[in-house]
């Protein structure tokens, strides 16, 4: 069974984006080799990756034009945006779904291959995270409080557990946060 891996970059303070959709420059203050390298250590697990629309719409606009390593790994890999409101996906190797993410996603858990993973999408991670479907969390977390912003984790109406999984900081100052629903 494929896991589910949601990863993304937060502040101390939780947030995963500023005041405005795709305010994320503050990346840059920590990005570099390790972060990098990472970043291809990780892509190697990736079968699959998720992604809302409002992600999918940033990140293909970026991707698109990018080079390098990361750049060709994302524009490759195979991709599924969930929007009830998108009329197409043209990023290469992206499947649109317009019904039930929740469902879809639970399919897509039991084929075979390598794990789903999502980037950015705090919405469809809240979806995903409700109905416990989501098996990891990687947080890279910035030192940095951004004082305002949305918010990477959302109002649930229960507690969940974590069990810390690994715990690795870096040069940058980041730490590298994995843990899984106890």
């Amino acid at each position: 069974m494929r896991k589910v891996v949601m990863s993304n970059m937060v502040t101390l303070d939780g947030f995963f984006e500023g005041q405005r959709s795709w305010e994320i420059d503050w990346h840059e203050d920590v990005w570099g080799e390790e972060l990098e390298r990472f970043s291809l250590e990780q892509a190697k697990e990736v079968g699959t990756l998720l992604f809302g629309r409002i992600t999918y719409e940033g990140m293909a606009a970026y991707w698109t034009s990018a080079t390098g390593e990361i750049a060709e790994f994302m524009n490759s890999i195979p991709k599924v945006v969930f929007s009830r409101t998108l009329e197409r996906a043209d990023w290469h190797n992206t499947r649109l779904v317009r019904g039930d993410a929740e469902d879809e996603v639970a399919r897509l858990k039991q084929e075979p291959g390598k794990d789903l993973y999502i980037f950015g999408s705090a919405g469809l991670s809240a979806a995903l995270t409700r109905r416990r479907l989501i098996d990891e969390y990687r947080l890279v977390l910035n030192p940095l409080v951004l004082g305002g912003g949305n918010p990477l984790f959302k109002p649930a109406p229960e507690r969940m557990r974590m069990r810390l999984l690994e715990a690795r900081p870096l040069a940058s100052g980041v730490v590298l946060l994995r843990y899984e629903p106890a």
